[in-house]
């Protein structure tokens, strides 16, 4: 019996001592699995040549869709990426810093309530994004000031990604728009328009670009005496020329009238020079894109607009809104559609946030510039400072116009020349690397402009040659800083800044793989004109953008037409190919050189396998 006692107390002993060894070895190996786990989340995270890590950290994503989610986030030079760790609910984000607009700290120290401390971060691209940490140890003091130094570098004096960024693509993007070469592709320099460099060292205007198209007639001196008398001394200059009928679009900025209503002789001579250079025009329209309530109220500020004085002319106000209620009307359209789609007055909500009716406004005063040009009178656009609803006008009613910018090589070329090349503030615009996010300069221009676009290319499935694919490339890489496409507000600080030669071009990315931007339904129509239908009952939200982060909303990348019609290409090609094949075949065989020495192949109605195939159509 004390045998059994003493081998029981033994046995109790060495399970007490063997008990904690055994739990301190399973906890080390679940810390080293988490950990395990945790470095395999982010060790398929593809970094761009030139992005380097700068932290990682385990966070609760508080995901409006699926509620908190747990997992990590890694924080580079270029993005934010998080992954959950929660194999039932997978889910990755891939944020380039450049998106965010804003980065503020959730809750406090003290604060109460489950995932209630951690960041809230504001997105440009229609979402924001909540992080929770743990409560301890000022957990999102790094992750904080990480975020906030890399997504705002210009207030941080680092450099953009796009100055970082390594990549090497087959061919240079920044050779896609030459601006002498778009000039002879419209027929000019002719003897009613001449090319001028008098801007080549940006000393007529900073904020044009260096070649420029003006009247035939007009001297330099003529010039210069026009630029004092245009708001920031954008002049009227060429945008395009039809070349059947001569007439032509001109941008510029608003006259400096003033209160007093002042005249300057040598402007409205210009003017008529201009007119004068299309025999088919009688009176120059001036398209003004304003509201004539702020064109008057332009003058307080010493603007205006052209009035009586100007003989030979009449003037049009197309009642478009200023950068300032457009960006308060994207504001509204975030609010109804993110995190959660209002269904219940889903009309009447997105009727309130006019955003349609601005689309409806730009597209129906391109029309009315495109329909002008097209019946053979000239016409001059202009808005406050001619760069942001003027550049909207050319180069839609250039894209009604012009079947050449409705290639992808040619819309390329056409927001390089409308928008780049003639200094659309996209800094100020869009506060590219910068922690104002409340700067009244930032506003949706060139976003609604591509909104403009798809209009058009739900209106003319088979007139456009690229598809939705490279607009919402566009609009991603316009925030991203990966590129330099975007970047500064006008080529004269782009100069200054090397931006050509120490960037990647976004139509180097694009241009590397062109096939995933390609509409299959693309019919080349040259001299077609487009006029799509600017009324509210044929216009649409893009959902594919601005709803495109709620997975509840049932959207393709790609309509099951436009699939089934690649796959039928695909199928063609394929035929053909072995079409080719058998003519090959068929010429090569004995059987055929054997009876090609026959009387009865030279008879007329004879003909051979491989020209009977030669005729054959596919019925694709």
């Amino acid at each position: 019996m004390c045998f059994y006692v003493v081998y029981l107390a033994s046995f109790c002993i060495i399970i007490i001592i063997i008990l904690p060894i055994s739990l301190i070895y399973i906890l080390i190996v679940q810390n080293k699995l988490k950990n395990s786990l945790q470095m395999e989340l982010l060790a398929d995270v593809s970094l761009l040549p030139g992005e380097d890590r700068i932290t990682d950290q385990e966070i609760i994503y508080m995901c409006p869709f699926n509620g908190a989610v747990k997992g990590k986030v890694l924080i580079t030079t270029y993005r934010l990426y998080f992954k959950s760790s929660d194999a039932d609910v997978p889910l990755t984000l891939d944020v380039p810093l450049g998106v965010i607009s804003r980065v503020e700290k959730m809750g406090g120290a003290s604060s109460r309530g489950e995932n209630s401390y951690g960041l809230d971060i504001t997105c440009k691209d229609m979402r924001n994004l909540r992080f929770a940490l743990k409560q301890e140890g000022h957990s999102r003091r790094g992750i904080f000031e990480m975020i906030f130094r890399y997504a705002f570098p210009l207030s941080h004096s680092l450099p953009l990604f796009a100055y970082v960024n390594q990549e090497k693509y087959t061919e240079n993007g920044w050779f896609v728009y030459k601006a002498m070469e778009e000039f002879r592709r419209q027929g000019l320099p002719n003897n009613k328009w001449r090319i001028t460099f008098i801007n080549k060292s940006y000393d007529l205007c900073d904020t044009y670009p260096t070649v420029l198209a003006v009247p035939f007639k007009c001297k330099e001196d003529d010039l210069r005496r026009v630029a004092s008398f245009r708001s920031r001394g954008r002049i009227p200059v060429l945008s395009w020329i039809h070349r059947e009928n001569q007439a032509v679009i001109v941008r510029c900025s608003q006259p400096l009238v003033g209160m007093s209503g002042k005249r300057n002789k040598d402007d409205e001579r210009y003017l008529d020079l201009i007119r004068e250079a299309n025999d088919t025009t009688k009176k120059l329209t001036i398209y003004d894109a304003r509201p004539n309530v702020n064109a008057v109220a332009n003058k307080a500020t010493g603007g205006g607009y052209e009035g009586d004085e100007y003989l030979n002319a009449e003037l049009v106000f197309l009642d478009i809104q200023n950068i300032h209620v457009m960006r308060e009307s994207l504001k509204k359209l975030k609010d109804i559609v993110y995190p959660n789609v209002e269904e219940s007055h889903w009309l009447s909500s997105l009727e309130s946030t006019h955003w349609l009716e601005h689309i409806k406004l730009v597209l129906s005063g391109a029309i009315q510039v495109a329909d002008k040009v097209s019946s053979g009178n000239s016409v001059l656009v202009h808005c406050s400072d001619g760069w942001d609803r003027t550049a909207q006008l050319t180069s839609l009613a250039m894209l009604m116009l012009d079947s050449h910018y409705r290639t992808l090589r040619g819309f390329q070329v056409l927001i390089e020349k409308e928008w780049i090349s003639f200094g659309h503030k996209f800094a100020s615009r869009i506060g590219h690397g910068d922690k104002n996010h409340a700067d009244q300069d930032r506003s949706p221009i060139f976003v609604q402009f591509i909104d403009c676009v798809w209009q058009m290319t739900k209106q003319f499935p088979t007139a456009f040659e690229f598809n939705e694919h490279l607009l919402l490339t566009i609009l991603d890489h316009l925030y991203s800083c990966r590129f330099g496409t975007f970047l500064y507000n006008c080529e004269s600080i782009r100069d200054q800044q090397e931006l050509r030669s120490k960037t990647v071009s976004l139509w180097s990315l694009v241009n590397s793989k062109m096939d995933i931007y390609l509409n299959p339904f693309y019919t080349p129509e040259s001299g077609q004109v487009l006029y799509p239908v600017a009324s509210m009952r044929h216009l649409e939200l893009w959902v594919t953008y601005y709803i495109r982060w709620n997975p509840r909303i049932r959207h393709q990348q790609q309509s099951p037409v436009e699939q089934r019609y690649k796959e039928l290409l695909a199928l063609r090609e394929e035929y053909l190919k072995k079409l080719q094949q058998l003519q090959l075949s068929d010429s090569s065989s004995p059987y055929l050189l054997a009876n090609s020495t026959t009387p009865n192949t030279t008879s007329s109605t004879a003909s051979t396998p491989s020209q009977q195939y030669t005729h054959l159509q596919t019925p694709f």
